[in-house]
């Protein structure tokens, strides 16, 4: 079986930190694994690396394989470093005194290149802040310049307009007689309309009352009744009372008394 340090992803999408870990090669990247050696965290300027120095140290002695990143970070924590000393005192060039005293000189020279760069790199955010806190006054300062002369500006006008109502001379108002809106042309006009249009209208209710006396009296004339009609016929066949009456039915003659 062989063994490999490597990576294990964990975290969320965009904020991912890894497990550094010894597990079999056949393994899935976020399997099982052996044995967990340390975690790397990406997202932090610099790199923030925890690691047990000895633990990984056994491993890369007993052979384990590595894959780029995880050689990166040893070489980067020194314990390559450390294990190629230690294959020296093997063959007898270096002792175990001069392999620490070489890795702590070694160690000393990193911290202070990592402190150097933390060191530059606040320094660096350190100017960034001041840069726009300068920008943001810059701004704020042209920007209250600019509302000064905007309002300078509408000062000076209202100054040239006081200036000018002083200079000009008043003017007495002249007194126009009151005209009655009955004399005006357009209440004329109004007033021959309205009188036309009551003209108008009586002619019409007169026109319609005619109408309705004549529709009336053929109404009442239609509506008489037959012994009116024959009433009227007998009273213009009645003779007059000065006339002598004729009996009609008695075919002799009456003979005068003597």
């Amino acid at each position: 079986m062989a063994t490999r340090i490597r990576l294990q992803r964990h975290g969320k999408k965009g904020k991912a930190f890894f497990h550094l870990v010894a597990a079999d090669s056949r393994a899935k990247r976020d399997g099982k694994y052996i044995e967990k050696l340390g975690t790397y965290n990406p997202n932090t300027n610099p790199a923030t690396i925890e690691i047990n120095f000895d633990k990984t140290l056994s491993w890369v002695q007993t052979g384990a394989e590595m894959s780029d990143t995880a050689r990166a970070i040893l070489s980067y924590k020194g314990i390559l470093y450390k294990n190629h000393l230690i294959k020296g005192v093997g063959k007898g060039a270096l002792t175990l005194e001069q392999v620490e005293a070489k890795f702590a000189e070694w160690q000393a020279q990193k911290d202070a290149r990592i402190s150097g760069k933390k060191d530059m790199l606040s320094k660096k955010s350190d100017l960034d802040k001041a840069a726009k806190m300068k920008a943001e006054i810059a701004s704020n300062e042209a920007k209250a310049k600019e509302i000064e002369a905007k309002n300078n500006a509408v000062d000076e006008v209202i100054e040239q307009d006081e200036d000018v109502v002083a200079e000009t001379p008043e003017v007495t108002p002249e007194v126009t007689p009151e005209v009655s809106t009955d004399d005006s042309p357009s209440a004329d006009l109004e007033n021959e309309d309205t009188n036309e249009e009551i003209s108008e209208n009586s002619a019409i209710n007169e026109q319609a009352e005619n109408e309705e006396a004549v529709e009336a009296v053929e109404s009442s004339t239609d509506e008489q009744t037959p012994d009116e009609s024959a009433s009227d016929e007998a009273v213009a066949e009645e003779p007059s009372t000065n006339e002598p009456q004729v009996n009609e039915d008695s075919t002799e003659e009456v003979a005068p008394e003597e």
